[in-house]
């Protein structure tokens, strides 16, 4: 059986980081205002859907390490021609085969097409039989953004300046490297979260941009169109529980192939100790977490935010919303070539911080059933298998009630109280 979602593949050889067609004046195809790009010339773009052999996408959050990472992608293309040789002077794509080019991934249902992935190429792997015979193939490596972002190096950012909102800041960043303006969706950071004036370390784009992201609480990263976005404190917070896409294995909500749950202690922080730079280190403690499971640490430093008391509600923020563990639901898959209607455009349509009901019924009547927030996405492509995983995540909320002989501020006799959230 075979999945009903029609996969595409376009390979864009063209210089520059954005995507898709250039707006060309008194061009039928390229001339449409709102949906091409200012441009003088058509890019050099190709389908290459029916070149591919398996496809493999993962991006999202990383709960270890508490932030979003790059997404990244390795295709496979089967090469009986050469058209994939770099060398090959016949190519059609010659002398184009080169590192960083653009490449996305699509899928199309009920009429309706969503990017899964959008990127840049960071290696062409090659591989051959063992008799040399023309049967080749090529796997494409791929990276989103942050490659771009992680490869430009920044001091001073100018426009850089004491009192600019988070996004303001990030903005700026982006700026600085000339990132187009049509690829970037910057919210306004919360006023609780203000910036310091840029402090002129070398770092690259991508380092400063985290820095103003973790200063904010907030959630930095590319979508599958291939646009930077930038999620404000409030709104990673505000969205927990909303309208969630209801998955059950009793036949209540969408059917999915598996789940992985665990309980354990990885997310576990009892102990923050978080600090702006040229500011006081400001600490929080949870004492029985701490008595309950021994000291789990996190260290912050060289933040971008104005005050001590941005870095004192960062890591009472933590201690708080992570003192404790319960079993974890670590990721859900689906199966496109067995799932209904319903769940096909949920595979396509789930995006970051959506909310997600998962229940699972187990052994003896045991019970799981979560709300959740999807941090995660990844995808196993052939033309036979269709499989989509979505990584979660406990929702952090915004509002808690705090026991000041439980939760501890070092030098804060008075306790713990969460400000600003």
């Amino acid at each position: 059986m075979t999945y009903p979602v029609t996969i595409g593949v376009t390979f864009d050889f063209s210089n520059g980081a954005t995507f898709g067609y250039p707006l060309i004046l008194d061009d039928v195809k390229n001339g449409q205002i709102g949906n091409n790009y200012l441009g003088d010339v058509v890019p050099q773009i190709v389908d290459i859907s029916n070149q591919v052999g398996k496809i493999s996408i993962k991006g999202g959050y990383n709960l270890l390490q508490d932030q979003f990472q790059a997404a990244t992608m390795t295709l496979r293309l089967y090469d009986p021609t050469g058209a994939w040789n770099p060398t090959s002077t016949t190519s059609p794509y010659y002398p184009n085969l080169i590192p960083l080019r653009k490449i996305r991934v699509s899928g199309t249902y009920a009429g309706k097409t969503q990017y899964l992935f959008s990127g840049y190429v960071t290696a062409y792997n090659y591989s051959y039989t063992k008799d040399q015979t023309p049967v080749a193939y090529v796997d494409i490596d791929a990276s989103d953004g942050f490659k771009l972002l992680a490869l430009a190096n920044i001091t001073t950012v100018t426009g850089g300046t004491s009192g600019q909102d988070t996004g303001t800041r990030i903005n700026t960043i982006l700026d600085q490297v000339a990132w187009p303006n049509g690829l970037r969706e910057i919210a306004t950071g919360g006023s609780e979260a203000i910036c310091q004036a840029d402090p002129g370390t070398a770092r690259t784009a991508l380092q400063a941009i985290k820095n103003a992201e973790f200063t904010e609480q907030g959630a930095f990263y590319m979508d599958g169109e291939g646009d930077a976005i930038f999620k404000s404190r409030a709104y990673v917070m505000g969205t927990s529980g909303q309208n969630p896409t209801y998955f059950s294995n009793d036949g209540g909500g969408i059917g999915y192939y598996s789940i992985k749950f665990a309980l354990d202690d990885k997310l576990i922080i009892n102990d923050a100790t978080i600090n702006n730079v040229g500011g006081t280190a400001q600490r929080a403690t949870d004492a029985v977490s701490t008595a309950t499971y021994f000291p789990h640490s996190r260290n912050q430093s060289d933040l971008v935010g104005l005050t001590d008391d941005n870095s004192l509600n960062i890591a009472k923020n933590y201690v708080a919303t992570r003192a404790t563990t319960s079993i974890r639901i670590d990721s859900l898959t689906l199966d496109l070539s067995t799932t209904d209607a319903a769940g096909t455009a949920a595979a396509l349509a789930l995006d970051y911080f959506n909310s997600m009901r998962i229940k699972n019924v187990g052994q003896n009547g045991t019970v799981i059933d979560k709300t959740l927030q999807c941090v995660g996405m990844a995808y196993e492509i052939t033309p036979s298998t269709f499989y989509a995983t979505f990584t979660t995540s406990e929702p952090i909320t915004g509002s808690f009630i705090l026991n000041s002989n439980t939760y501890g501020v070092i030098g804060d006799p008075a306790g713990l109280s969460i400000l600003g959230y």
